[in-house]
């Protein structure tokens, strides 16, 4: 057998040494003319196929869905479950790699990181077949368990203990952080808050230490990962954590435990926007929230970990912008909200501002002026560029009283165009960040109006199609190496938005009012609206086109070419991520089916 063959190819790259001498042993070669039929769709086949020159269209009735290239395989279902998803025509004169199914079996049986490539379902192989390359980094420190960490182990006193008790007991027992013991309660002192107490509060030693304790205790468990500590840092302002175990107290884990381990300080950055003094100040903080993005992906950490981090830290922006830039009148009455991605929680690169402001009575004009005006001028300094559809504070249509805002709603509702879903989607997702709770009353306004009413709904549904040929276009020009089509793919026309966009039609129909995509995915699947495995492979898909999107995003802003944030050149992509792609691609092919049959989109 030719030594020529490529074993660091994915998922090849997961055989030991041995595992590749067994596999090349076996191989054999075929040869296929062109508009030969390789593999019959629903059929079996008793070879996985890799391309050595050559290529091959993979076929859906008429339709083009790939073409695949030099080092690419096919049809992995066809060997290991014995059907074909589709059908595999030899584009051109065409060499392949022949390797036995007997031999594959026996591999996928000891090896089961070569055997994740092999997964019916697509979501087990998005979530098994790591995409990742090269060392893991601070990934590996994010995913250690708290329990791994250098933990303070819990030291008690009783709250009615001096503070001047409270200090010499820290001072014992090398530990800068108490847990106090109040009747039912437990609270936590540490040294910086007696320092304060003595020094600038003037409070006597002989204090009962629960008057300077702090009761809203923010834990993590001992089996929570170091991600989640430091997102919980990060949201709560807190320098540390108390450790669970079994219902107990059993230590604090602090920043400085893991500082020297991650990648960024992201659980330092709220420090730098609660002590801004001034516009310039959150200037400074925002930037080094997008470089916190960089490093953290730089760093390999998972897209989620990224988006719910970058997520947090905006949004304490946002709100400490509002509470310097806007009058006392827009403080008091209004309600600042986000949308879009950033609403979802599903934001990492700085992208287009989606920002609203409702308010609970009218304001004097002037001031409304003027904060429309701040508020937007320095979203623009921070790096959010204006929103091309203008949803945005400084927008009239989207800074106005609650009532008003309700009555815009049902015009959007009774006025079917391009623009009215646009807005309407884009509210779905609002959350608001600062100010009076006049969000969920819009909101709940909204689904009242719209949910089970079908003909407004197919209205809204039908905009999942609004980028269609995006789609299209990537399944037939997937390997551009061949000369087919085009080497671009927009990956949020093709793949997340469709996504995002018929979850949410679902969640407005049944009434879900969470906003992260992954959580109305959870919920729509209890509901029974979505089935389990279908539930698991939006939710997977989504994950890996956001983290395929993230990647040209960071290369768009390196580059200073913001028009490409979204764009994905495949031919810069490995086999193993054009592989998943694929089948990632073919589950939003499959969602948009459902929501077009759900909701008789035919009709349009």
């Amino acid at each position: 057998m030719p030594q020529s063959f490529d074993s660091h190819n994915p998922p090849f790259d997961r055989l030991s040494h041995d595992e590749i001498g067994e596999l090349r042993s076996a191989l054999d070669i075929g040869y296929f003319r062109p508009g030969e039929v390789v593999v019959e769709r629903n059929s079996g086949s008793e070879h996985l196929h890799v391309i050595i020159k050559g290529s091959v269209e993979e076929r859906d009735g008429d339709d083009v869905e790939a073409i695949l290239g030099p080092k690419e395989s096919f049809d992995a279902r066809a060997v290991v479950h014995g059907a074909a998803g589709a059908r595999f025509i030899a584009a051109e004169e065409t060499l392949c790699y022949l390797a036995p199914r007997s031999t594959i079996l026996a591999l996928i049986q000891r090896n089961p990181g070569f055997a994740a490539f092999f997964y019916s379902e697509t979501s087990r192989k998005l979530e098994g077949y790591s995409r990742r390359q090269g060392p893991e980094g601070v990934d590996s420190v994010l995913r250690a368990r708290v329990r791994d960490a250098r933990t303070h182990p819990a030291v008690f006193i009783d709250g009615s203990a001096t503070i001047e008790a409270a200090g010499r007991l820290m001072r014992e027992r090398d530990n800068n952080a108490l847990f106090v013991r109040d009747g039912e309660r437990i609270g936590i002192v540490t040294g910086m808050n007696l320092s304060k107490a003595v020094v600038l509060d003037r409070r006597s030693l002989d204090a009962p230490v629960r008057a300077v304790s702090h009761f809203d205790v923010v834990s993590v468990e001992q089996d929570d990962f170091i991600f989640e500590a430091l997102i919980l840092m990060t949201r709560h302002s807190k320098r540390r954590l108390a450790v669970n175990a079994n219902g107990n107290f059993v230590g604090v884990l602090e920043d400085i435990d893991i500082l020297g381990l991650v990648a960024g300080n992201s659980q330092l950055v709220p420090g730098r926007i609660d002590r801004a003094q001034s516009v310039d100040d959150l200037v400074l903080a925002a930037q080094d929230i997008q470089r916190q993005v960089e490093q953290l992906a730089g760093q390999r950490v998972r897209v989620e970990a990224i988006a719910e981090i970058t997520s947090d830290l905006n949004r304490r922006l946002v709100t400490k912008l509002f509470a310097m830039v806007a009058p006392a009148t827009i403080r008091e009455s209004g309600c600042l909200m986000i949308m879009g991605s950033e609403g979802r929680g599903e934001q990492t690169v700085r992208t287009d501002q989606d920002n609203g402001l409702l308010l609970a009575a009218p304001v004097p004009d002037a001031d409304l002026a003027r904060f429309r005006a701040d508020f937007t001028e320095a979203l623009e300094r921070f790096g959010f560029p204006p929103c091309p559809g203008n949803v945005m504070v400084r927008n009239p249509q989207w800074s106005q009283p609650v009532e008003d805002f309700i009555r815009q709603i049902k015009t959007w509702i009774m006025t079917p165009d391009e623009f009215s879903a646009m807005n309407l989607g884009i509210f779905f997702d609002a959350v608001g960040v600062a100010g009076r709770p006049l969000v969920h009353r819009a909101k709940t306004a909204m689904v009242e109006m719209m949910r089970g009413e079908s003909a407004y709904l197919a209205h809204f549904a039908r905009y999942i199609d609004q980028f269609a040929g995006a789609s299209v276009g990537m399944l037939s020009s997937i390997m551009a190496s061949v000369g087919v089509g085009s080497d671009l793919i927009d990956i949020k026309k093709a793949g997340t938005f469709p996504i995002v966009h018929g979850i949410r039609t679902l969640s407005i129909d049944r009434g879900v009012t969470v906003t992260a995509t992954a959580k109305r995915i959870d919920a729509l699947v209890t509901d029974g609206v979505l089935g389990a495995e279908l539930g698991r492979e939006l939710a997977s898909a989504l994950s890996y086109l956001m983290e395929i999107r993230l990647r040209s995003q960071l290369r768009a802003v390196k580059t200073g070419q913001r028009e490409m944030e979204s764009i994905v050149r495949l031919s810069e992509l490995s086999t193993s991520d054009r592989d998943l792609l694929r089948d990632a691609l073919r589950v939003v092919k499959r969602f948009r089916e459902l929501i077009r049959h759900r909701y008789n989109l035919g009709l349009f």
